[in-house]
């Protein structure tokens, strides 16, 4: 060294490193501030003490044990030192024991803690009552041990019930692997095992952690069985692929045929009736590929049925000097109801009738029908005259009718002379019963006609 050069101060021997604070737990409101140094400057003696080479001494019990040197200070600042270092311990342990008081921290963490402090505290190089803090330390693991037991049946309860729920899942997803997967609702299915799996994933992530050897097993049930239901769905939409492959292939051989119709015009609508009855059992080809299939297959039937609305239209004007014939002819034919003499009522009917056919075809036909209808009226009006007239005219009916009206009639007479005689003996119950068989004989001789 030369003479220009400072000297430098020689540092205590040994000189540990100083240990980090333990991060600061959030105040609690009742929680007390840490305390001051445990070892005050007039106590230091009674726990330290300094040699004349600057060595540093602790006493613990009745031994005294060095901790390290100081050689380039005095004797206070040694043990200044070295208190400082038993503050940082006792401040540690001090911070332990309110975090345990406050609640919330888990007992295996502050146990951990405090046996890593314990070890910083046996053999500290420090001065202080080190007794003492291996006493609290001793104390706080003794309750530390209490509460992990509680925290430990806590936890295997909640494990338990983690268990139980995720088998429930298990359960469900190998019930439904575990119907006949031919005759399920694939969309509710489907539903049902995402719904599972989103229950599945959401108890792995915010549940408690299960032990490996349950948690795999569950987990190899769960795969298993969506793994049954993932075939089954394949080997669904397969079929179904393959069926609505069939069926798209019958119903473009339909619309061929159907659009091979439009040259025949009015005169293909039937065969094209029958393709529509071959459409409806051909199957379900899908939803898009039906509705554009369908679309072809229309567009083919508008075509035969646009040639019919034509024809239609053609014939329909062609129809107007016949409706008004006809109409006229009814008007005619209201005199059929108005001729008395029937026979000449007939011959009326008979010639309007004629005309009637003569006039021809009408289109529409639903307009021709409401025609004939009204003349059908008119024709059935006739017909019962006619019947009527014939059962009264009838030689049979008249001697049945003479036959009849002349037994009435002598039974009339009977009857005039037994209410006579009734009367006559003031017998009221048999004069009664006279009248009442008299007043119904002549009611049926007057409907008799006689």
């Amino acid at each position: 060294m030369s003479a220009d050069e400072t000297p430098k101060p020689t540092p205590p021997v040994p000189a540990p490193p100083r240990v980090p604070m333990p991060p600061r737990t959030p105040a609690v409101a009742a929680a007390p501030a840490a305390p001051a140094s445990p070892v005050a400057a007039v106590d230091s003696a009674d726990w330290g003490r300094v040699t004349e080479d600057g060595t540093v001494e602790v006493r613990e019990g009745d031994d005294w044990r060095v901790v390290g040197q100081y050689p380039d200070g005095t004797h206070e600042e040694a043990l200044a030192y070295f208190v400082r270092k038993f503050d940082d311990l006792a401040f540690k342990v001090h911070t332990l024991e309110q975090r345990h008081q406050a609640g919330g921290a888990s007992a295996s963490d502050l146990t951990n803690q405090a046996q890593k402090l314990v070890t910083e505290v046996t053999g500290a190089a420090a001065v202080g009552d080190l007794g003492s803090l291996q006493g609290r330390l001793s104390t706080l693991t003794e309750t530390l041990s209490e509460a992990r037991e509680a925290e430990a049946k806590e936890a295997k309860e909640v494990v338990d019930k983690a268990i139980a729920e995720r088998t429930v899942i298990v359960e469900s997803i190998e019930a439904i692997a575990a119907r006949d997967l031919t005759k399920v609702q694939w969309k509710q299915v489907t539903e049902e095992v995402s719904s599972l799996f989103d229950t599945w994933q959401s108890h792995q992530q915010n549940g408690p952690r299960l032990p490996k050897g349950i948690s795999q097993q569950l987990w190899k049930r769960f795969r298993d069985a969506r793994a049954v239901v993932d075939k089954g769905r394949r080997a669904f939409y397969a079929e179904l692929d393959e069926t609505h492959k069939s069926a798209r292939d019958r119903k473009n051989a339909l619309i061929e045929r159907a659009e091979a119709l439009a040259p025949k015009g009015v005169d293909g609508i039937p065969a094209y009736r029958g393709l529509l009855d071959d459409w409806k059992t051909a199957g379900r080809a899908g939803r898009k590929a039906d509705d554009a299939l369908w679309a072809r297959f229309k567009a083919a039937g508008d075509a035969l049925y646009a040639a019919r609305a034509e024809q239609s239209a053609a014939e329909e004007a062609e129809s107007a000097p016949k409706i008004e014939a006809r109409k006229a002819l009814l008007e005619e034919a209201k005199a059929v109801a108005d001729e008395s003499n029937i026979k000449q009522a007939r011959a009326l009917l008979t010639k309007i009738q004629r005309q009637w056919d003569e006039v021809g075809r009408i289109f529409p036909r639903e307009q021709e029908r409401a025609l004939d209808d009204k003349l059908r009226v008119i024709e059935q009006g006739l017909k019962s005259r006619e019947d009527v007239d014939w059962k009264r005219n009838n030689p049979e009916t008249k001697a049945r009718a003479n036959d009849m009206s002349q037994q009435l009639q002598d039974a009339i007479e009977k009857l005039e002379t037994e209410l006579a005689a009734a009367e006559k003996s003031g017998n009221k119950k048999a004069a009664k019963e006279a009248a009442d068989a008299l007043e119904a004989r002549r009611t049926w001789l007057s409907a008799l006609g006689s």
